[in-house]
């Protein structure tokens, strides 16, 4: 193999950003050092000012395929994550059918990514009512933890589960080690809501924002919380958007519970009071809240409370948004931004002071431990897998269609004029994104245990 030094005036890694040479040989990273250090037989790759990242890694994504293909598949997912500067994406196990609650489904998932990535995936299981004899199988089988619903999902074959359902559960989840993953909102008073709202004016986003309230996801948190003591599972919050946890949250770390949060870059950046009614494309699960909260759930990152941004990328028909009716209440409920998501993030970001190394920490370090894929993903460091990004932290640029790449170009963000370009990703040392255009073949694949 031919040592390759890949040059950078800002190289990010944990303890800050530095100028120096990234060395590679083959699909790994021999190690970071001093321009002085770069051997001389090394072929140099010179980036100057543009920064280096290790390429992020999203635990949250929903590619739907097998059986929802139409609405996002490998191919097109994998497409969008590479743009991004995405270099490893964990597959939710549901809106694919079959969803991957056994081990013959996780089969069928691996079947329909063969020869269509263009980064490396991995798969979480599900936990529905009555499958726990399945969860150890799909522990030794690869899957990289679990995901469960304390509310109806929004899709037929996926079944939420009750406090009863997790009791014949953890114990088997326990025996794997692995983290469950919950989407925190339990039922009772979204319905409440819901209830009192049915004759309102559901084109209003206030009414939808009203339909899920803070309080179906703390008591939904208080619920996870207790069973964590009790069972000494790992639990993981998915999407948290009510700030209103954080204070309990923040208490059970010094308890020493074994509990991890994350948020999206939608609540971090969008606001209920700037979406206009019937803007469906908006629309996610829990809602995006208000100005005052969104600064609240930066206050939780900044102080450590959240330790990840993933993007909860969950895209549909078209026609499932309703985007010509502009109804809240019908419409799907997600928002697909893989390829803008670092965009969005660090647009932000910059306003309030953070660094190129928060944004690694959150969106690359942080989720690889989660998906325990962290001895080779989500650092640039000796022995890792060369995975990175060049990413020009001051370019701006106004979001359009042809930027989004995932298969269907509906986005909240079009027309916003966002900070920070993707000029190259590299997977395992290849060139998979490059100025606009894809390169190469789709040489990703599937990370195992």
């Amino acid at each position: 193999m031919t040592l390759k030094a890949f040059l950078s005036r800002r190289i990010v890694k944990p303890d800050g950003t530095q100028p120096g040479a990234l060395l590679v040989d083959g699909e790994q990273i021999q190690g970071v050092v001093t321009l002085d250090k770069v051997p001389a037989d090394a072929v140099r790759v010179d980036f100057g000012d543009s920064a280096l990242l290790p390429g992020l890694v999203d635990s949250h994504v929903h590619i739907n395929e097998p059986g929802r293909t139409e609405w996002e598949g490998f191919y097109t997912g994998t497409r969008a994550a590479a743009a991004g500067g995405y270099t490893m994406l964990v597959d939710m196990p549901l809106n694919c059918m079959p969803a991957t609650t056994s081990v013959s489904a996780l089969e069928v998932k691996r079947h329909a990514a063969h020869g269509q990535c263009r980064v490396d995936w991995a798969a979480w299981g599900g936990v529905v009512p009555g499958n726990q004899q399945e969860i150890e199988p799909l522990a030794q089988a690869g899957v990289r933890g679990f995901k469960c619903f304390l509310v109806h999902p929004g899709i037929e074959e996926y079944s939420m589960v009750t406090e009863q359902d997790l009791r014949c559960a953890l114990p088997h989840l326990v025996r794997t080690g692995l983290p469950l993953l919950v989407h925190a909102e339990l039922p009772g008073p979204i319905d409440a809501a819901t209830k009192r709202l049915q004759d309102a004016d559901w084109t209003c986003y206030e009414i939808y924002l009203q339909s899920r309230p803070d309080e179906a996801e703390l008591n939904a948190i208080r619920l996870m919380l207790s069973l964590c003591r009790e069972y000494g599972v790992r639990v993981h919050i998915v999407h948290l958007a009510t700030a209103s946890a954080l204070e309990m949250l923040h208490a059970v770390r010094a308890e020493g519970l074994q509990v991890t949060l994350e948020t999206c870059p939608h609540y971090l950046h969008l606001e209920v009071e700037t979406i206009p009614n019937g803007a469906t494309q908006c629309k996610c699960a829990p809602p995006i809240r208000g100005r005052k909260n969104r600064e609240q759930l930066w206050q939780g990152l900044r102080d450590g409370v959240i330790d990840m941004v993933v993007t909860d990328h969950s895209p549909c028909l078209p026609a499932m948004k309703k985007l010509s009716e502009g109804n809240f209440q019908t419409a799907w409920g997600g928002i697909a931004s893989l390829s803008l998501a670092l965009p969005v993030m660090w647009t932000e970001m910059r306003q309030r002071g953070f660094a190129l190394k928060d944004l690694v920490h959150w969106m690359s370090e942080k989720p690889a431990q989660l998906a325990g894929c962290s001895k080779r993903k989500g650092r640039l460091a000796t022995g890792y897998d060369a995975d990175f990004v060049v990413f020009d932290p001051e370019v701006e640029f106004t979001v359009t269609e042809d930027r989004l790449h995932h298969r269907h170009a509906v986005s909240p963000y079009l027309g916003e004029k966002l900070r920070g370009v993707v000029k190259r990703t590299y997977l395992r040392g290849s060139v998979v994104f490059c100025d606009g255009e894809f390169t190469g073949n789709a040489m990703g694949l599937e990370f195992r245990r």
